[in-house]
């Protein structure tokens, strides 16, 4: 859930976020690389030539950076492509196997480690379920999931392995309720570095995001490249949080906490000033799963499939759909959005219901002087937190911006 802010980078994790890919690290040619990398990763396999137009570098300049990312195993020749005239071109594309990134999802219910190679296809995955998750059992399961990790991938991957990215609900102290008796359990987070304890146990960077806003990160490196440069993105999970992405990059304000929507204010169907959190999120569906001594592990069981009763699911997309449309014209009002996305822990075709529900009520609000954002849904789904956790450390040591994930 998005809430109000934690400062969590401290000295010590600043040290262990800032991690270089050696003497290329620095200086004009280092930030070549990444332009060539973030836009092979865009458009894909292209040839040499195709790159020097695209990025305005030389020719020259293009083939001593493609000759030692290749040298590096970032990129990998393909079969080459004949034209009408003069030699076939080679187009390069990214290497599969050319680097691995972690990352650690810390959800209300379970945790999950990933592991995703240079393509972002997941390659090992690792879950724990847990009645609440406190920083000692999240540093235990990390810790395993890591080390089977290492021992899993033939030596030459481990080597490879560029960092580890957690996803994290801010303030999870702000969970504790009388309905779990819950406050000494979870208080201890106030007090506790996850990022750095864990970085202070395995060789390699560690970088450290909001949760909903990580799952925002994710739909910007991962998903569909035609997305606008400005949109507000919406991830439903246990609790409801966002992201805010402007001009191509993760913007998460100067405590890493922007774009709380889960906190924003809404009036719910029946007049009561309430939090978009209230009504829009899957802990409002079990709860009413439970009124009706329904199982629970309707919704948690499988992110894909879903039986629950049309007029529980129903019910809740109807408040759902209400609160996000409030939510969608107040952040309007502030920033003129091109696009609006909605994605979460649910099957597909529930995603697309509460996109079809929230553009009807938007339109049913009348504000003179507001142009409304398309509503779209997301495309990454139920792993996009884990994903988004994982793209830290590749966006951090392999694309454009540098700044594009980290706080501030």
């Amino acid at each position: 859930m998005q809430s109000a802010a934690r400062t969590t980078d401290t000295e010590e994790t600043r040290k262990v976020s800032t991690a270089a890919r050696g003497s290329n690290q620095s200086g004009v040619r280092a930030y070549n690389e990444r332009l060539v990398l973030s836009l092979i990763r865009q458009s894909g396999p292209m040839p040499k030539a195709e790159i020097a137009r695209m990025t305005g570098l030389s020719a020259q300049t293009v083939s001593v950076i493609m000759r030692a990312l290749e040298k590096e195993g970032l990129l990998r020749k393909g079969e080459p492509v004949r034209g009408r005239v003069g030699q076939p071109s080679v187009p390069m594309g990214l290497n599969q196997d050319g680097a691995f990134f972690l990352g650690l999802k810390v959800g209300r219910q379970s945790a999950e480690l990933v592991l995703i190679d240079f393509l972002g296809k997941i390659r090992l995955c690792t879950q724990l379920a847990y009645r609440l998750p406190t920083p000692g059992g999240i540093l235990t399961f990390a810790n395993q999931a890591i080390s089977r990790v290492f021992e899993q991938l033939p030596e030459a991957h481990g080597a490879r392995i560029a960092g580890l990215g957690i996803a994290l609900p801010f303030r999870l102290w702000d969970w504790a309720d009388q309905r779990d008796n819950a406050a000494t359990e979870l208080a201890d987070w106030r007090n506790r570095d996850i990022a750095s304890e864990i970085g202070r146990s395995w060789d390699i960077p560690v970088f450290l995001c909001n949760d909903a806003s990580a799952a925002c990160g994710a739909e910007l490196v991962f998903g569909q490249q035609d997305t606008p440069r400005d949109f507000l993105y919406f991830f439903i999970g246990f609790f409801a949080g966002g992201g805010l992405v402007l001009d191509k990059t993760l913007y998460t304000g100067k405590t890493g906490n922007a774009a709380a929507l889960g906190s924003m204010p809404i009036v719910s169907e029946t007049g009561k000033l309430r939090q978009l959190v209230d009504v829009a999120s899957l802990e409002t569906l079990e709860s009413m799963l439970l009124e009706h001594d329904l199982d629970r592990d309707a919704i948690w069981a499988d992110p894909d499939h879903w039986l629950l009763p049309p007029h529980i699911l129903n019910s809740w997309l109807d408040q759902a759909a209400n609160g996000l449309a409030q939510a969608v014209l107040a952040s309007t009002c502030l920033i003129d959005f091109q696009c609006v996305l909605i994605d979460g822990w649910m099957p597909t075709e529930v995603r697309a219901e509460l996109v079809r529900r929230t553009k009807l009520r938007l339109n049913d609000i009348s504000v003179p002087g507001v142009e409304f954002p398309e509503i779209q849904e997301g495309t990454i789904g139920s792993n996009a937190r884990s994903l988004g956790a994982a793209s830290l450390p590749l966006s951090e040591r392999f694309l454009v911006d540098r700044k594009a994930f980290l706080k501030g």
